[in-house]
């Protein structure tokens, strides 16, 4: 599929507004695609957005559960976190199914990457599937709480299809997932 490559927005100038370990905020003044001035505001993310989707032989796979500050609501999520971009990705999410769920994995696959909020930030997402499971202790961080469940992965699929998992990753992690079961891609 063909599409242009020119970037249609002119930027005339730009403004720092806020700045962290994690994020920083930039107001650009612009002239938008139809030629009339504007303002448009990027969220920058300084680490990529790791998850993954434990699946055990039996089908199981591992939900976190954690007060999310800006939904001011409880969550369901597959294991996920922040990677910094300067290491490996698989690394990274070595790291968080280890943190949240004590689970160590011997087979990896990169299932997806998706941009979570492209109308105002450059936040990428890369989700793997971790097969052939070993427990071992959780190390969360110490701004975590969480709860963790093993529950069979149907189950899991339905919580996603009746929205009671609501977290994007999540989402279409479970979805590809079940296509890729649906599709006999996976055992």
């Amino acid at each position: 599929m063909h599409h242009p490559t020119e970037n249609p927005w002119q930027i005339t100038g730009e403004k720092p507004v806020y700045d962290n370990n994690w994020i920083n905020v930039t107001e650009y003044q612009v002239i938008n695609p139809s030629g009339n001035p504007g303002i448009y505001g990027k969220v920058h993310f300084k680490n990529r957005a790791i998850g993954v989707i434990p699946l055990d032989a039996e089908l199981n796979t591992y939900l976190v559960g954690q007060y999310r500050f800006p939904l001011e609501a409880y969550s369901w999520e597959i294991p996920e976190g922040g990677g910094p971009m300067a290491e490996d990705p698989m690394e990274a999410a070595k790291r968080e199914l280890l943190e949240e769920t004590g689970l160590k994995a011997g087979k990896w696959t990169e299932l997806l990457r998706m941009h979570l909020s492209n109308s105002v930030s450059d936040e990428l997402s890369i989700i793997y599937l971790a097969h052939d499971l070993e427990q071992f202790e959780p190390e969360p961080e110490d701004t975590e709480q969480l709860m963790v469940h093993k529950m069979p992965f149907d189950e899991v699929y339905r919580m996603a299809c009746d929205g009671e998992i609501t977290d994007s990753m999540s989402v279409a992690a479970i979805l590809k997932v079940k296509l890729l079961l649906l599709e006999g891609k996976l055992r």
